[in-house]
């Protein structure tokens, strides 16, 4: 099992969010992966200097690049899902079964998880 974390997700570990610590501290302690993409990355960095705590977070963090396959594949996602965020595009594809999901917009990437095949549990941070 992989924790997959979308902005939200790495927005409320920025803040200090006691609930989502204590999901991904029980989610380590199971022995799940934390994973999440680059872009995600990119849409909450703002003042490195003042995200003390994201950056010593995302040390920990399996953050994985983005090539132009994915960026087909994400593009593709998109279309059969009807939908148009390729960031949260990249973060369902992360997603395996039996995966969790942190994430913010839990409509949106239900939506685009449900295109793919397997059971992804969506929490909402």
């Amino acid at each position: 099992m992989n924790l997959v974390l979308d902005a939200g997700a790495l927005i409320a570990v920025d803040r200090a969010d006691r609930r989502i610590a204590g999901l991904i501290l029980l989610g380590r302690r199971a022995g799940a992966d934390v994973i999440t993409t680059a872009p995600v990355v990119g849409q909450v960095w703002r003042h490195g200097s003042r995200q003390v705590r994201l950056a010593q977070f995302l040390a920990r963090v399996d953050v994985r690049e983005v090539g132009l396959d994915d960026a087909k594949a994400a593009g593709a996602l998109l279309g059969r899902a009807g939908s148009s965020d390729v960031v949260d595009a990249l973060v369902a594809m992360l997603t395996r079964p039996g995966d969790q999901l942190l994430t913010s917009e839990p409509d949106d990437l239900a939506r685009l998880t449900g295109v793919r095949d397997g059971e992804v549990s969506t929490v909402t941070v």
